[in-house]
């Protein structure tokens, strides 16, 4: 082995053993902890392939950490106290009262497995914030249940995302103060897929069944928000929001007040949503863009495909908009209810439809298909791109949490979030 550390002149050594014969050279440098490791390849022609490494320490593998229990490891907070960057962490369905834990690894993986691990905080809270709190790198959350998360401060979450790079898929927030409250680390992103918040807030209509902070980027798929307690269903204060193929309905018995709210402005891509307000609620507006002002540079709302309800007895406001440094597309969607989306204000109004509830499958159970014979059938059009992102539809929301791929093309084939017959 030769040995040249790192170095530009012990790279030229390297390069000097091998003259003629060398077709590639990388480099490649992995941090772990404190050791640095440093390799150099070199793929020679036809005589074959000669490699050189020198390391000051060898990577960790990953290892699988197991919880439950029958386990060595009985709850969760157990294997956060353990766990090393990279691991993967499975929990055995069941429910963990009463634990709670900080995270603070990176490129994290953990999931329930058997079913689904409830973590219920019957009263505990880690840094009298939330169930879990998670301030590290990347990590990904499935199968997972927070339930009852309460704070002396009347906001306590079921996951305090504090830093990193957060996705969770398939998990549910019910009954907590806050689903999941953010900071605002505007490094920070959070993805939420095929997950469902309900029953959230304190009630007091400053905690949210998804409360976000000025992070950088938050983006929502296939997922199911429902009865907030007086606060709103989703909450954004992100520079950045991509709201997609969602059910965003406060329905009977709820006491919402905005269904989506971006408080900050931002840019916020909203496609192919079922959006109803309830008829209980004390917030007559739908959707809100801009209500405490602008803070980010670009202040952008896309509202495009989606299917958007009113349901008080005198009607209500589907969208409101502070005047400002805003730019408002909405186009494609359909509106049951009085009033209009162009009542909020200056912007690019084309394509958009009220509709009877008799113009549905079954509106009075949350199918709003168009019926067969409806003049809105292959009504759709084209919407294009917006700061590169695509602005038409490629998927549609199926109940509960679920999406399915679209028929593609370049235009939707009907206004609305929901594009076929199918069920």
């Amino acid at each position: 082995m030769i040995d040249i550390h790192g170095s530009t002149s012990g790279f030229q050594r390297l390069v000097q053993c091998f003259p003629g014969r060398v077709a590639r050279i990388g480099w490649r440098i992995a941090r772990t902890g404190t050791a640095v490791i440093v390799g150099a390849w070199l793929l020679a022609g036809a005589t074959g392939v000669a490699a050189v490494e020198h390391g000051a320490g060898v990577a960790n593998p990953a290892r699988t950490l197991q919880v439950g229990a029958q386990r060595a490891l009985r709850v969760p907070s157990a294997a956060a106290a353990v766990a090393r960057d990279g691991d993967n962490i499975e929990i055995d369905a069941g429910d963990y009262t009463g634990d709670v834990a900080i995270w603070t690894q990176d490129r994290l993986t953990i999931r329930a497995v058997g079913g689904r691990a409830r973590m219920v905080a019957a009263g505990a809270s880690a840094e009298g914030k939330a169930i879990w709190v998670i301030r590290g790198g990347a990590m990904l959350l499935e199968n997972l249940d927070f339930m009852g998360a309460r704070a002396a401060h009347r906001n306590g979450a079921g996951i305090r995302f504090e830093r990193g790079r957060l996705t969770l898929r398939n998990c549910l927030f019910d009954d907590n103060e806050n689903g999941i409250l953010t900071s605002g680390d505007r490094a920070a992103e959070l993805h939420i897929e095929g997950s469902e918040f309900g029953n959230n807030g304190f009630g007091d209509g400053y905690s949210h069944n998804l409360y976000v902070g000025t992070i950088r980027k938050l983006t929502v798929i296939g997922s199911y928000f429902h009865h907030a307690r007086i606060g709103h269903l989703l909450k954004s204060r992100a520079a950045e929001n991509h709201i997609l193929y969602n059910r965003l309905t406060d329905e009977a018995g709820g006491s919402a007040s905005y269904e989506l709210e971006f408080p900050s402005g931002g840019l916020a891509y909203v496609v192919g949503n079922l959006i109803a307000q309830g008829a209980r609620t004390d917030n007559p507006t739908v959707v809100s863009f801009g209500a405490e002002g602008y803070a980010w540079p670009r202040n952008e709302l896309y509202l495009v495909n989606n299917t958007l309800v009113d349901d008080l007895p005198n009607g209500g406001r589907f969208l409101a908009v502070k005047p400002g440094n805003a730019r408002v597309f909405a186009v494609n969607n359909l509106l049951v209810g009085r009033g209009t989306l162009d009542a909020a204000g200056a912007g690019d109004y084309r394509n958009n439809f009220n509709v009877d509830p008799t113009g549905f499958v079954d509106a009075a159970r949350y199918d709003y298909r168009l019926v067969p014979a409806s003049p809105l059938t292959g009504r759709g059009i084209a919407q294009g791109t917006a700061n590169g992102v695509d602005l038409t539809p490629r998927r549609e929301y199926v109940h509960p949490r679920q999406t399915r791929a679209t028929s593609g093309g370049t235009q939707p084939s009907n206004p609305g979030y929901r594009l076929g017959q199918a069920n």
